[in-house]
This record gives structure tokens, sequence and C-alpha cells, in this order.
């Protein structure tokens, strides 16, 4: 199959099962969605989910984030994955968005890659989810579930996602972003990916090379 064609059948699949995907994460606004994101490098997003309520009641805007200590955020932020660095990620955020920003979260992704604690995946978070840009974030899911159906044969996250907005149309790829987040997270494991219930095994190149190995390995028993 043409990678053309693979993609093609991807977006078809996806657009009508799951035409509205969004992120898991709980926001009411830009701001809470950048902290949210921010909160939620190498940890899951139904911790973060735990966590943002209490945070943001606390520090329901940047002002009142941007005038605490880390020391006071960490205690609200104490069960994510490294606590310390983020405290002060968001501290500073909070700090340069009213600063630099005028208190808008920027759309451009190189503007949002100045504020602390804001990578290029996290960027391209915001800017798809918030401003529905063609930005893609390449998480683990991303990258893992890219490569295994064969829409990227990239080595890195930043060459997977140049891979992924080459490829896809324009305008599905900030929904297609949570395509495959959610694939990844529910049907396309790490570990054991549950192709029994696949839907989309007729264009996974990994679920076509496993089976063919195993066909080939029943006849050499038979």
């Amino acid at each position: 199959m043409l990678k053309k064609e693979r993609y093609k059948l991807f977006v078809e699949h996806f657009a009508a099962k799951q035409p509205d995907a969004e992120t898991e994460l709980h926001y009411n606004n830009p701001y809470q969605l950048l902290v949210a994101v921010i909160l939620s490098a190498q940890c899951t997003d139904k911790r973060i989910n735990q966590v943002t309520p209490a945070l943001f009641q606390r520090f329901p805007n940047a002002k009142a984030l941007s005038e605490v200590t880390p020391d006071i955020v960490f205690d609200y932020i104490r069960s994510v994955s490294y606590p310390n660095n983020k405290a002060k990620h968001l501290v500073g955020m909070a700090q340069m968005l009213l600063n630099d920003f005028n208190n808008v979260v920027p759309s451009d992704i190189d503007q949002l890659q100045k504020m602390p604690g804001v990578g290029r995946k996290t960027a391209n978070v915001i800017a798809s989810v918030i401003y529905n840009a063609p930005a893609m974030a390449v998480d683990t899911h991303v990258f893992r579930v890219s490569r295994r159906i064969g829409l990227s044969a990239g080595k890195t996250p930043l060459a997977v996602e140049k891979d992924l907005v080459k490829n896809l149309p324009e305008h599905t790829i900030h929904v297609a972003h949570h395509w495959l987040i959610l694939h990844g997270r529910y049907v396309c494991l790490a570990r054991s990916p549950k192709c029994s219930i696949c839907e989309i095994t007729n264009i996974c190149k990994y679920f076509q090379q496993n089976n063919k190995k195993t066909k080939i390995i029943s006849a050499m028993e038979a």
C-alpha cells in the first residue's frame, strides 16, 4: 500500500469514527490548558485532572500564579512527575505571560517556546487545541502509533512531526493529533497492542508484518 493511500484511509476512518476528538485534559480557558499541558509532561492526563481543580481554584489566573513562590505551587502538584521543576516553570510561565504577552497565550510556536516549561510538543498542543493551527504535537503515543501504522518512518519526534504535517490534509492536523493519541492510549498500547479490536489493521504495517510472521511460523509447524 502506498503511503498516500494509507493516509487517505486513516483520515477517512477517524473522521467518521471520531470527528470531534479532543484532549482529555480538563480546562476552561487557554491559561488553564497551558498549565495542564506543562504539568502533563511525562505524566498521565488522569493524574493531571486530579491535581488541577485545587490548583485552578487557588490560582485562577496568571496574575495569581505569578505572585507566589514555587514552593507554594509545589504543595498543589506534589503528586505529579518532577514537581519541583514544574512548580518553577509554572511561576515563570505566569510571570512571562503577564509581562511579555499581555496575559494572552500566544498562538505562535516560537513565541510559546520562550516560556519556561514550554517545549515544542507543548507549544504544538496549545497552538493546535486553542487555535486549531495545523500543528502536530508528537508525544510517545503519536510517535509509536504513527510508526506502527506506517504513516512515518521517522526516527525522531521532529521527523515524525514533519511527515504527519506534510502528508495529512491541513484541516485535519489539529484533530489527527488526538486520533493518534487516543488510539495509542486505548488500542495501540506500547507493550500489548490490542490488534484484535483494532479497526485499522487493514492499513497497519505492524499488524500486517506480525500476521505474516504468524502465518509463516504456523506453516513451518504444520
